[in-house]
């Protein structure tokens, strides 16, 4: 049982209903992700949203007060699946471990079908001063997995060649055929291996 105080009492709140909010919160993370990527930050409406989740507004609201928290959230989601697959990976202790943990979790983000970063880069639009906080944490992840290399110049190339892509993704620019951008990754996991 999970425990909320309200005010001077304790209500009791069984754990289906603390899952059932994090289903209900994940839904709607889930369907302003994609519609952000279909119509853009513009026409991205909590309405919008709250339909695409199955939630009423009032429902929306509870999880996500405004539509700034909303893509705040985006961010924080998108951001935080990196550091769980590297906090996961870290935890081995094994070389290269934390480099290619952020590979995988690059391309499971691209096996989704949308492209990865399209919710983040819509909450950006939204508010660029949230790119601090974006620095931070991927600075902090280069920083991880370079401390984790058996070579650092090499984790750090993997590194940017993931983002050189991300960024053609977002800019429209892609030069590479999906195909050519797996097998990189593949020669850049395999050289990672150890």
């Amino acid at each position: 049982m999970i425990f909320q105080t309200c005010r001077s009492f304790t209500i009791e709140q069984p754990a289906e209903k603390q899952a059932a909010r994090g289903d209900t919160r994940r839904r709607i993370l889930d369907a302003a992700q994609e519609l952000a990527h279909d119509l853009g930050t513009t026409r991205l409406s909590l309405d919008a949203v709250a339909a695409k989740a199955g939630v009423s507004k009032g429902g929306l609201l509870y999880h996500f007060p405004s539509k700034s928290l909303l893509m705040e959230a985006l961010v924080e989601d998108f951001l935080g699946r990196y550091d769980e697959a590297i906090s996961a990976e870290e935890r081995t202790g094994e070389p290269n471990s934390a480099i290619r943990a952020y590979i995988a979790q690059f391309r499971a983000e691209r096996g989704r079908g949308k492209t990865a970063s399209s919710g983040l880069l819509a909450a950006l639009a939204e508010d660029p001063d949230m790119l601090a906080p974006v620095r931070r944490r991927e600075s902090d992840f280069l920083s991880r997995i370079r401390a984790n290399a058996s070579d650092p110049q090499l984790a750090t190339l993997a590194f940017l060649a993931l983002h050189g892509i991300r960024a053609m993704e977002l800019l429209n620019i892609r030069v590479l055929e999906a195909a050519d951008e797996d097998a990189l990754l593949e020669s850049l996991r395999d050289r990672l291996a150890v």
